[in-house]
């Protein structure tokens, strides 16, 4: 396959939506890693915005830019309405959910099983833009169930684009709606990076990100060769420090990368403004555990912050305590 120039660079790496993960402290902690990657929040529901503590689904730090948040839903009204909601709070994009394969998330029809349904994304995505001025753009799988021939995949990216869609961040893999847990449908079926080339090849003028299994950042230079964005997950979170090497190795950005201590300390400050409102330490550190991953000292690091973390009134001498467990 011929390899292509980017003309894109608004999302050469991204840290992926996950649900229990990439709340506000994750997000906080991984700016401090790397300056340029694109950070997701965890799905939000329409609903959720519409009728439960906006202020709790929304707030983030400045810090955090650039930040998207993720939405789930397929009113094409209410879409339309949380959108502006998010451009009102800050965020730099919206992004809709249309991937995630879990039975509540098909109870309210949204989600993967959306894929099913291209005129619907597209309206979606056309009423969502008419709304706001930031961009929005669509996360969603290479097919579901028996829909996951190339053929629909490329219609459903045409349509959607038609729809006003110029960014689309593609997991690799099919969803089962029925018989995988979503846990299951991020191993089971099968990465299939090639098909996510061949969407970039046919669709060159749309940006495209490449999503699924990608566990270093030599990985994702091979695979930015032929695609124009690669978004980590689940190794970001375990071992966030994969972010260390984003700005220079991947934006050309010179400067040292903070080291994991200076990491550790930098969110010392975090820790205390949040404490003061009733945040729990734990709260902020459970997505601390990996930060010394792979290091002399991290399974006393991970243990310390696991054990005093959720206790009553514990404070930052807990992670200064952990600190030094792992001095080099």
């Amino acid at each position: 396959m011929n390899k292509q120039t980017s003309i894109f660079s608004t999302h050469k790496i991204c840290v992926a939506p996950m649900l229990d993960w990439s709340d506000r402290h994750c997000r906080y902690f991984h700016r401090l890693i790397s300056r340029h990657a694109v950070l997701y929040t965890e799905m939000v529901t329409t609903g959720a915005l519409l009728n439960g503590d906006v202020e709790r689904h929304l707030g983030f730090a400045p810090q955090e830019h650039p930040v998207a948040l993720q939405l789930g839903g397929s009113s094409i009204q209410d879409l339309a309405i949380c959108s502006k909601m998010a451009q009102d709070y800050g965020y730099d994009e919206v992004n809709l959910n249309v991937g995630c394969p879990s039975d509540r998330v098909q109870n309210g029809r949204f989600g993967a099983c959306l894929m099913a349904e291209p005129d619907l994304v597209a309206e979606c995505v056309s009423a969502m833009q008419q709304a706001v001025t930031i961009p929005v753009t669509v996360k969603s799988r290479i097919g579901i169930d028996d829909k996951d021939s190339y053929q629909e995949l490329a219609c459903f990216i045409k349509k959607v684009a038609q729809g006003g869609c110029t960014t689309f961040i593609i997991h690799a893999r099919k969803a089962w709606l029925s018989g995988l847990s979503p846990k299951q449908n991020r191993e089971v079926p099968p990465l299939s990076y090639d098909v996510v080339r061949q969407i970039k090849q046919d669709f060159p003028e749309l940006e495209i990100i490449i999503n699924g299994g990608i566990t270093s950042l030599e990985q994702s230079v091979e695979l930015l060769s032929n695609v124009d964005g690669v978004m980590i997950g689940r190794e970001a979170y375990h071992n966030p420090y994969i972010l260390a090497g984003v700005d220079s190795m991947i934006y050309q950005q010179a400067g040292e990368s903070i080291v994991r201590h200076e990491v550790a300390r930098a969110m010392l400050p975090y820790i205390q403004q949040q404490l003061a409102t009733g945040v729990r330490l734990h709260s902020i550190t459970r997505h601390m555990l990996g930060l010394f991953h792979g290091i002399k000292g991290a399974r006393a690091w991970r243990r310390h912050l696991s054990e005093q973390g959720p206790k009553a009134g514990a404070d930052e001498g807990v992670v200064l305590q952990a600190l030094e467990l792992v001095q080099v």
